[in-house]
């Protein structure tokens, strides 16, 4: 039986949300102000209707908007929007109890992110390849992306006959691909195992279309060029499926932000520093601890850090920070301090930073609700928050990243 129904705001993950008697109900690309007739199943909408649109509506960027489940915004008028991803982190930090001001939302343009991860599945002699459909297994079948660099919009052909070439199981599996320097980097995961006949096909495949670099489930295939990126000036030869900021544009607002605040450091600890995408920038001016989990990222950084000699000295440490954070008494030799964790935060960390006596921190983070966790620590242990940043990272999806900037309030006498 069809409701109609009032938006009366975003949610979380960028469903319009109308409130009724029995609680909220969550209509999929919906505004808020927009009036629809739906049908609901456990608080969600179905069969929706749109009877009054809002103002701020505007045509999608993309044909496979609604079907595809890779965005969910793109149907909002640019300011609104940004408005909206910056009220994610002024509510996040609200609920911690932080009032500060936040600035407006960095806006990383469409056709920015350099790495995008595929869901490929042969079906018979076809194969299909891209995206999940919204809380769905069924794949949609892209022939666009405003999103993805224009490089990878262009190999899609080329990406579905290598996926039915590396097929080797009826089940769903993934593909990541990076844009590099060197051309497509392609990381293959639950492709199935390939027999040796397949494999070399799949080589020679590789090789015609010139992509850098082809692995699967961690194994590289074939490597035609080594695949590299360049962390201010310094370039770097990234891992297969090694951790990357989506899109360069973000990476360089993000970094000018903490190469600024930690200006005039000395010695600066970065950590979860992965391969070293704040670590090789902040050496050109300072000596660098780096300190990350990941054996095969922190090599990749210490590599890459001694082929370029113009650096300052970079220390890299193998270390689970989740498990053993640095101590407030091991960072007493730092004046400066940068972490990015996983989505996770990082809480135990936070609390010994909070002890410490290091002057500057820089928080950079992909999740608003443990930043603002984070910095609560920080600001209970003395710390003042002089700047955040939201930054659009992800464009036209729930997620926004975020860089806060504090100073250590001096003691009182």
């Amino acid at each position: 039986m069809s409701e109609t129904l009032t938006i009366d705001h975003l949610g979380a993950q960028g469903d319009g949300v109308a409130l009724t008697p029995t609680g909220p109900a969550y209509v999929p690309f919906a505004l808020p102000g927009e009036v629809v007739e739906a049908e609901l199943r456990k608080g969600r909408a179905a069969k929706t209707v749109l009877r009054e649109a809002a103002p701020e509506r505007v045509e999608p960027a993309c044909r496979h908007f609604g079907d595809c489940g890779g965005c969910a915004v793109q149907h909002l008028e640019d300011k609104a929007y940004l408005a909206w991803k910056r009220e994610k982190v002024v509510s996040a930090l609200a609920t911690r109890g932080i009032k500060t001001e936040v600035d407006e939302t960095l806006v990383c343009p469409p056709h920015s992110r350099r790495r995008v991860t595929f869901t490929a599945r042969r079906l018979g002699s076809d194969v299909l390849l891209g995206f999940n459909a919204a809380q769905s297994h069924r794949i949609v079948v892209v022939e666009e992306c405003p999103v993805a660099t224009p490089g990878i919009v262009a190999a899609l052909g080329d990406l579905r006959v290598l996926a039915k070439a590396i097929a080797a199981t009826p089940k769903p599996f993934h593909l990541t691909v990076t844009e590099t320097r060197s051309g497509l980097d392609i990381a293959a995961v639950g492709a199935g195992r390939l027999g040796e006949k397949q494999r070399r096909a799949v080589i020679d495949l590789a090789l015609e279309k010139g992509f850098a670099r082809l692995s699967a489930d961690g194994e590289i295939i074939v490597e035609g060029q080594k695949p590299s990126v360049m962390f201010g000036e310094v370039p770097v030869a990234i891992p297969p499926a090694g951790f990357l900021q989506a899109t360069l544009a973000a990476e360089e607002a993000m970094a000018a932000l903490v190469g600024r605040h930690l200006d005039g450091c000395k010695h600066v600890a970065d950590l979860f520093a992965g391969s070293g995408t704040f670590a090789l920038r902040l050496a050109q001016k300072a000596r660098v601890y780096a300190a990350e989990g990941d054996a095969i990222a922190l090599a990749t950084l210490d590599i890459a850090a001694r082929q370029w000699p113009s650096l300052k000295p970079v220390t890299a440490e193998k270390r689970d920070l989740f498990h053993r954070p640095l101590l407030a008494k091991e960072l007493a030799q730092f004046d400066g301090l940068v972490f990015d964790p996983p989505r996770a935060g990082a809480e135990f960390q936070c609390r010994q930073i909070a002890r410490s006596s290091v002057k500057r921190v820089a928080a950079v983070s992909c999740n608003p609700g443990t930043l603002a966790r984070d910095l609560a620590i920080l600001v209970e242990g003395g710390y003042r928050l002089t700047r955040v940043v939201p930054i659009d990272q992800f464009l036209w999806s729930p997620h926004v990243e975020a860089v806060a900037l504090l100073e250590k309030k001096p003691k009182r006498r």
